[in-house]
């Protein structure tokens, strides 16, 4: 297991605040953040590269704390890939087992499974400077997977490819992962990439860690406002005033089955909002007569942005339903939601 206990590290104006976290073997853990909030420096002080000003790292029970890079068993693989210019795929992907004393035989062989594990055996012979991005990546990603690493730490591994060789990558990191027990702790800006790969996802934010969840509870839980819009939460609603059985919110009474005396806010996902041409017939606590303010894609479905009164909230719908609906600048709709579908922070 790798632990984190209270590490602390500044860097001119920049602060790592009080990281704690645990990651258990053979998982695959998530730090998600915008760009500038640290997530660089997190892994560079994982694999030692910087040193925390305060602050413990252990592995399985033993303080690392202070061990260098080299003595770690981990593996740091960069955006920008950082690959060797004057040696081949094959040169790149054997450098750390030959700078290791490794058997010329064994090297080989390693070399020829990694690379076929990457998908990038045909390219073995082929200077950096001759691959695409997602090749370049795919080596540098076989070169700290040759070592066997007990922790692979991926800083934005996905960021400088075209969206569809990262749609493939995706798959790969996600493969490689689930046949070993291998410690991977990958940092990325984009939330998809999170959700598809992590077990646990760590939400970062001006070098403090606000919330940690699985890919299932992380819309559920954010901590608080900054961390909901990060997460690009639609539908959150200031609290006024926490009444009997739900709450008020810009003059708008919503029923919630389940309400937190300390709740600041609700938000509402709009694929649960509902939208009718006459009162919709439903055991939904919550239904509310709605004019249409707007509306604009969002995928294979569309964004519809209605008013409850002061209320703003937006409701995704088929195109078929946009459709059967009419809807069109200031229709009168009804809107209808679940009290259960209602989430508090």
């Amino acid at each position: 297991m790798l632990e984190l206990h209270s590490i602390n590290r500044k860097l001119g104006d920049f602060t790592l605040a009080d990281l704690t976290m645990s990651v258990a073997k053979g998982e695959y853990f998530v730090i998600l953040g915008p760009s500038g909030v640290g997530k660089t420096v997190f892994l560079e002080v994982v694999a030692g590269l910087i040193r925390p000003d305060s602050g413990r790292i252990t592995w399985n029970g033993a303080d690392v704390t202070f061990v260098p890079p080299e003595r770690r068993g981990f593996a740091l693989v960069y955006q920008d890939y950082a690959l060797f210019p004057h040696l081949n795929v094959a040169g790149n992907i054997a450098y750390g087992l030959r700078a290791r004393g490794f058997d010329k035989k064994i090297v080989k062989k390693r070399v020829q499974s990694t690379a076929e594990l990457l998908g990038i055996r045909d390219l073995l012979h082929r200077k950096p400077q001759t691959l695409s991005g997602g090749e370049q990546q795919r080596t540098a990603l076989a070169r700290a997977m040759i070592t066997e690493p007990n922790v692979l730490l991926l800083d934005e591994p996905l960021a400088a490819v075209d969206p569809r060789e990262a749609e493939r990558l995706r798959r790969v990191l996600r493969d490689i992962h689930q046949r070993g027990d291998t410690i991977f702790l990958h940092v990325t800006h984009n939330v998809d990439e999170a959700l598809y790969l992590g077990d646990k996802i760590g939400v970062m934010l001006d070098g403090t860690l606000r919330l940690v969840s699985t890919p299932e509870e992380i819309f559920r839980s954010p901590t608080d406002r900054e961390v909901a819009d990060f997460l690009g939460l639609r539908n959150v609603i200031h609290v006024d005033e926490i009444t009997k059985g739900g709450c008020r919110a810009a003059g708008v009474e919503i029923s919630i089955s389940i309400t937190d005396d300390s709740m600041a806010h609700v938000w509402i996902r709009p694929e649960d909002i509902l939208l009718s041409e006459k009162p919709f017939e439903s055991s939904a606590r919550n239904q509310f007569r709605c004019k249409v303010i707007g509306w604009e894609s969002s995928g294979r479905l569309l964004e519809v942005k209605i008013s409850v009164g002061d209320l703003a909230l937006s409701a995704l719908i088929t195109r078929s339903s946009f459709d059967d609906l009419k809807i069109e600048s200031g229709a009168v709709l009804y809107c209808t939601f679940k009290s259960s579908a209602i989430y508090c922070f």
